[in-house]
C-alpha cells in the first residue's frame, strides 16, 4: 500500500473504543495520507516518500484541551493574593472583581493585542502535544466585544497548526450596564447576538454559567432554547459552587458537555448518561479555589458517563497552562485512574466538542494529529510533575 508518511517501530495508545483500555498496540505502524490516518495497527509495510523510525517511542492522539478561556487581557494576581488572605470566590465577585475585572481589561484591549497574547498561550500548550483547543468568549459581554473575541479565536487557527473549537459563552456574568435590566441583557443575547453569530458562523457551540452568582436555570434554559433554534450545540458550566441541578438541565438540552460538576447529585449523573453528555472535570479551578467538594467521579463511573479533563485556562480561577499537569491533578485530587485521565484528554475530550468522528483516537479516517513521546509506559504522562516528554507533535491539515 502507498501512503504519504509512515511511522514504524512504534507503540500505539490508540484510544480505540473497540480495543480494551487504552487500545495499546505494540510493534506498530501508523500510516497517513492526505492529512488523515490511513492505518494504525501491527507492523505493516507501506510505500511512502517519508518513513520515520520511532525507535520504540509511544504515539498517542494529539491531546485535546476541551475547556479554556484563553482569549483575555490583563491578569488577576491581586485576587489570588486576596484568596490567600481568606476572601472567597463569591466575595471577590460581589466586590466587583472576578470575571468583571477581566471583562473591563478585555473590552479595552485591541483585537491585535488579544491575538498576540493568545498566540503565546497557544504555543505553550502546543509544546505539550496539544493539537486541539476549545476557546470560549465571555469576557466581552457586549455586542462589540464578544464579536471581537470570537473573531480573535477564529484568527488563531489561521496559519497555525492547531484546531480551534469556538464557544460563545454569552451567559458568563451580568455586565454592570445591565445590572438593573437582566431581561434586557437576555434580549441582547437571544435576539441580537445569537442570530448574528449563527449567521456569520462565528461559534461552534454556546455556553452558560448557571450558578447563584451568575445566571438562573430559567435564564439558562431560555438561552439554550434560542441557541437550539439556530442549530447551535450547547455546553454548560454546571454545579460548580452549588447544586442548581445544572447537570440535569444540560442533559435535558442534550448538551455536548457539562463542566465543573462538583455539586452534581446522582440524578444529575444519571441524566447526563442518558443524554450522552460528557462530564468535563476541571481540577485546576478546584485547586486554585481550594475547594473541598470534589465532583462525583464514582457516580459518573456507575452511570457510565464519559469523563473528559481540561485546564479551564483563565486568568482568575484556573491560571493553568499544562494539560499534562492537569491529568496529574485529576488523578491525585479526584482519584481518577490512568485510563480515565488519558481518555479524558483524547477520546472523551473529542466527544465533549462534538468532534469524536474527526479526532481523539488513532483510527483510519481520523485526522492525523499525533503526539510522539519519550516514555517507557503511558503512566508517565500522568505520573510526573513538571515533566514534558514530548518528542514530536504531528499536525496535518485535513478538511
Amino acid at each position: 500500500m502507498r501512503a504519504d508518511r509512515v511511522f514504524t517501530n512504534a507503540r500505539l495508545a490508540t484510544m480505540n473504543p473497540d480495543l480494551p483500555g487504552l487500545g495499546i498496540i505494540e510493534n506498530a505502524t501508523l500510516a497517513e495520507s492526505a492529512g488523515r490516518i490511513l492505518y494504525a495497527g501491527k507492523a505493516q509495510t507501506f510505500d511512502a516518500p517519508e518513513i520515520i523510525n520511532c525507535e520504540g517511542r509511544w504515539i498517542t492522539p494529539g491531546l485535546i484541551d476541551c475547556h479554556t478561556h484563553l482569549v483575555y487581557a490583563g491578569d488577576r494576581a491581586a485576587e489570588f493574593e486576596a484568596r490567600l488572605n481568606g476572601a472567597s470566590y463569591e466575595e471577590i465577585a460581589r466586590a466587583g472583581g472576578g470575571i468583571m475585572s477581566t471583562v473591563n481589561a478585555t473590552r479595552a484591549a485591541s483585537r491585535h493585542a488579544l491575538l498576540a497574547t493568545a498566540r503565546g498561550r497557544v504555543e505553550t500548550m502546543k509544546a505539550e502535544g496539544v493539537t486541539t483547543i476549545e476557546i470560549k468568549s465571555g469576557y466581552g459581554l457586549d455586542e462589540e466585544s464578544e464579536l471581537k473575541i470570537l473573531r480573535v479565536i477564529g484568527a488563531l487557527s489561521v496559519n497555525n497548526d492547531i484546531d480551534i473549537s469556538r464557544t460563545f459563552l454569552g451567559l458568563h456574568a451580568l455586565p454592570p450596564e445591565y445590572a438593573a435590566d437582566r431581561a434586557g441583557f437576555m434580549r441582547l443575547l437571544c435576539d441580537t447576538l445569537l442570530p448574528k453569530i449563527a449567521a456569520e458562523k462565528l461559534a461552534d457551540a454556546v455556553d452558560a454559567f448557571c450558578e447563584g452568582i451568575a445566571f438562573t436555570p430559567e435564564e439558562t434554559a431560555a438561552f439554550f432554547d434560542a441557541a437550539s433554534a439556530l442549530d447551535l450545540p450547547v455546553k454548560l458550566h454546571a454545579d460548580q459552587l452549588s447544586n442548581l441541578h445544572g447537570a440535569a438541565l444540560a442533559a435535558k438540552h442534550r448538551a455536548l458537555s457539562a463542566d465543573h460538576l462538583e455539586y452534581t447529585d446522582d440524578a444529575g449523573a444519571a441524566a447526563m448518561a442518558a443524554s450522552n453528555t460528557v462530564a468535563v472535570i476541571l481540577p485546576g479551578a478546584f485547586y486554585t479555589l481550594r475547594e473541598t467538594q470534589a465532583p462525583p467521579i464514582a457516580a459518573f463511573r456507575r452511570h457510565g458517563v464519559k469523563m473528559a479533563i481540561a485546564t479551564d485556562l483563565n486568568p482568575g480561577t484556573s491560571p493553568l497552562f499544562s494539560l499534562l499537569l492537569t491529568m496529574n491533578m485529576a488523578a491525585t485530587q479526584f482519584r481518577m485512574t490512568l485510563e480515565e485521565c488519558l481518555l479524558g484528554v483524547t477520546r472523551n475530550a473529542a466527544a465533549a466538542l462534538g468532534r469524536a468522528a474527526q479526532i481523539g483516537t488513532l483510527e483510519p479516517g481520523k485526522k492525523s494529529h499525533l503526539a510522539i513521546w519519550n516514555i517507557e509506559r503511558p503512566a508517565e504522562l500522568v505520573y510526573r510533575i513538571g515533566f514534558n516528554p514530548l518528542h514530536a507533535r504531528i499536525w496535518n491539515f485535513a478538511p
